[in-house]
């Protein structure tokens, strides 16, 4: 059975607190996981969550500030140590190599997985997949950052009142599915589009158009929301966003489910007030104001 949904390994920015973790997200999509920006603690934070080496198959760094990155030394170490028995691919700007060169060998250590570097130096597509297309686009931080977006090809789903009235039964429906048409029945005649899921993850940004691009159309949207609006003034000069941006910004976007992350050491237990100032910015989905190795399923097709 597929799964798809996100664990949440931490939510702090760039203090960890004692109820908050650096930085980590795990997106678990049926087969593979996708691990996103794992700051310091990462590795124990899988272990608490139940999150193994093995079920790691990319990483994803969205910039070299500290809490998004300072856990790959041990996350990279481990996937070795455990001997992952699959490539594991790692996407990070590539105008930060050097950093990411300087945590993969922090120590010394015995290599026995395959690691293949894929850096990001522009807005596109990083992979293509039977079950999902990634891609980045270029963010607004005082160092260069990308956010990364999910997205399933669309399929079809058949209807079952429509292949009744063709005669179309069993096996045949299959043969159908395969080849477009039978008998003279096409497959858009007895079946409508299914749409695929989209997910994205939106790290330290101030409102640009990437934001937008990223979060379009958008059933799981994970987005920094590291202060709240009353110090937009700090936001906008660190390069962050609010709580009220993010969730206008996943509003306009049509964004089912919003996940808001990321947050200051100086709101410490003021998860209510995040979520207050996210409905009164006019999101009326599904909001989760995220917790440390909660569990967040992708939500099921409209």
């Amino acid at each position: 059975m597929s799964v798809r949904e996100l664990v949440v390994l931490g939510t702090a920015s760039q203090v960890p607190t004692r109820h908050r973790n650096h930085n980590g997200y795990l997106l678990r999509w049926d087969g593979e996981g996708i691990l996103f920006d794992p700051g310091e603690g990462t590795q124990r934070q899988m272990l608490r969550a139940g999150v193994a080496a093995h079920d790691l198959n990319r990483i994803c760094v969205t910039h070299f500030h500290g809490d998004h990155c300072l856990g790959l030394a041990g996350v990279i170490q481990r996937i070795n140590l455990d001997r992952v028995p699959h490539e594991v691919t790692a996407h990070y700007p590539r105008s930060g190599r050097h950093f990411f060169d300087r945590l993969r060998y922090a120590t010394a250590y015995r290599e026995t997985v395959r690691l293949t570097e894929v850096p990001v130096d522009a807005d596109g597509v990083l992979a293509t997949t039977p079950a999902y297309t990634l891609e980045a686009r270029r963010l607004s931080h005082p160092v260069e950052s990308y956010g990364y977006r999910l997205v399933e090809p669309d399929g079809r789903r058949m209807l079952p009142d429509r292949l009744a009235a063709h005669g179309i039964k069993g096996p045949d429906v299959g043969r159908l599915q395969r080849e477009g048409s039978l008998n003279g029945v096409t497959l858009e005649a007895v079946s409508e589009v299914r749409r695929g899921q989209r997910f994205a993850f939106v790290m330290d940004t101030r409102l640009c158009d990437g934001v937008h691009a990223l979060a379009e159309d958008c059933d799981l949207l994970v987005i920094e929301s590291t202060f709240l609006d009353e110090d937009r003034q700090l936001a906008a000069e660190y390069g962050h966003l609010t709580a009220g941006q993010a969730a206008r910004a996943a509003r306009d976007a049509g964004v089912r489910h919003l996940v808001l992350t990321h947050f200051s050491q100086r709101y410490n237990g003021a998860g209510e007030e995040f979520e207050r100032q996210a409905r009164a910015a006019g999101f009326d989905g599904e909001l989760t104001v995220a917790r440390d190795l909660q569990r967040i399923p992708v939500p099921k097709r409209r």
